[in-house]
């Protein structure tokens, strides 16, 4: 009998390479919209110390997941992760125990991937300069995850405190020397044009310029709840929208739900996978809330799937 495999941080990440992740999750956000994958809305249980237990499960035909996460803000008094976690893989037909991977690490990957596989639909050429609004994990992952699939060379690195963005930027350029990586405060005097702009913060106001060149992606990851935005209504009125999954940005899209979008104008990626979008002199803007059946595909990855 086959024992489950179980992968540290540092072996889930070897283990989700972007070049495989990114068609990986293509697939199963085709599979989500036919049906083929059932990923019922998360469960959040609330915990002592005012942390959470997020549950988010995922079936296919192949495999199943469940992912275990808990968040608790106040964990660096303990010397302790904010998310900690893990994402169990089970064979569907048998409930087998596969894998246990590492569940921090699966959800930044994951959710990295995703914005590339929204950059590579949705924006007409490959980037080259790209603008992140933030500095913590998820702004890692994406700095690195832009360079390793598209070999972007050129960032600014948004941040409230600026001193923040210079410790991100002088980090980024330790690890990767070949970039070049410019501190900005997050209040714009002028927006910089960019290929890509990613906001990627947990702000209960919007932080992406309602201004942006024709040509620019804006792409909101942070807001995940309905008290919280990142997008400006103002941006959102005026280009197309497309979401990663439809029914949770409809639940936890705290920018649309704000904003009041008329969500039959709002497109789902599988569909812009399938069929494409209209011609527009105007980039659209992507939003994404995250979904497990993007860990299902991580999954498949790690299995070799």
């Amino acid at each position: 009998m086959l024992t489950m495999r179980t992968f540290n941080a540092g072996q889930t990440a070897q283990a989700l390479p972007y070049a495989r992740l990114v068609p990986a999750i293509a697939l199963a956000a085709r599979e989500l919209a036919a049906g083929q994958i059932r990923a019922p809305d998360r469960l959040v249980v609330p915990l002592d110390g005012g942390g959470v237990l997020l549950c988010m499960p995922a079936n296919a035909s192949d495999i199943g997941v469940t992912k275990l996460v808990t968040v608790h803000p106040d964990n660096a008094r303990h010397d302790l992760p904010v998310i900690q976690g893990e994402v169990i893989v089970f064979e569907s037909v048998t409930g087998r125990r596969l894998a246990l991977l590492d569940g921090p690490t699966v959800t930044a990957r994951r959710t990295a991937a995703v914005t590339l596989l929204g950059i590579q639909t949705l924006l007409p050429r490959p980037p080259e300069s790209a603008l992140l609004i933030g500095t913590g994990v998820q702004a890692l992952a994406h700095a690195e995850a832009l360079i390793e699939f598209f070999g972007v060379g050129h960032f600014r690195i948004a941040a409230r405190d600026v001193a923040n963005a210079e410790l991100f930027c002088a980090a980024l350029r330790r690890r990767h020397p070949q970039v070049t990586a410019i501190a900005l405060s997050s209040k714009f005097d002028e927006v910089p044009v960019t290929d890509v702009l990613i906001a990627l913060t947990t702000s209960r106001t919007p932080v992406i310029p309602a201004q942006l060149d024709a040509g620019t992606l804006a792409i909101g990851v942070g807001a995940f709840k309905p008290e919280m935005a990142e997008f400006p209504a103002a941006l959102l009125r005026a280009r197309q929208i497309v979401v990663d999954d439809l029914a949770g940005a409809q639940h936890e899209a705290g920018d649309l739900i704000q904003a009041q979008v008329d969500w039959t104008a709002v497109r789902g990626l599988a569909s812009v996978l399938e069929s494409g979008l209209p011609a527009s002199a105007l980039l659209p803007v992507f939003k994404t809330v995250g979904q497990a059946a993007w860990d299902l595909a991580a999954a498949r990855v790690v299995l070799g799937g």
